[in-house]
């Protein structure tokens, strides 16, 4: 079995990018922790990937539609060279995190949920998160979403509160 990775959006792993967008639906496909929610993908180019990878970089130094400047870590969620999700590690949180987003995002690619790949990836990213001096993260999904919570407490998640049909984690980040 081939190790469960969080990567930086690599264009060399082009052709399972390209595989990951069509599985979420293609254009307009909204894929939590991408990145790229509003983005539409009519174009699937190396090219287009490689301006989109630069566009996160840029973008992981601030991110304005959260209501402040919070700084983002983009990730790709791999096994050897086949991409299986996306995950989105927040630095800090403002308002709008707070109620809708929190520290962390992710998505897993339709054809490899059920696999425990969520879990594995929340995983890494509390350490991460550790290491960046977080001793605790926030964490949402849509109240109905059961895959995301119960990836969320199987790391120790402690429901807040559901607000909006969304649901609100803490999780401790040292386990």
């Amino acid at each position: 079995m081939v190790a469960l990775e969080l990567i930086d959006p690599d264009p060399r792993l082009h052709a399972s990018w390209v595989e990951v967008v069509a599985e979420f639906g293609g254009v307009g496909a909204h894929m939590h922790g991408s990145g790229w929610l509003f983005e539409e993908f009519a174009d699937l180019s190396l090219a287009r990937l490689e301006r989109l990878v630069e566009q996160l970089r840029r973008d992981g130094e601030g991110l304005p539609w959260t209501g402040g400047v919070v700084k983002c870590d983009y990730l790709w969620i791999v096994e050897g060279d086949e991409m299986v999700g996306f995950l989105a590690l927040r630095h800090s949180l403002t308002d709008a995190l707070r109620r809708d987003g929190g520290h962390i995002g992710y998505a897993v690619r339709p054809s490899r949920r059920g696999e425990g790949i969520a879990t594995r990836a929340l995983g890494l990213a509390l350490d991460r998160a550790a290491a960046l001096g977080l001793d605790r993260v926030l964490l949402t999904c849509d109240d109905d979403n059961q895959a995301s919570w119960r990836a969320m407490l199987a790391h120790g998640a402690v429901l807040e509160d559901v607000i909006d049909g969304k649901r609100r984690y803490w999780i401790p980040t040292s386990r």
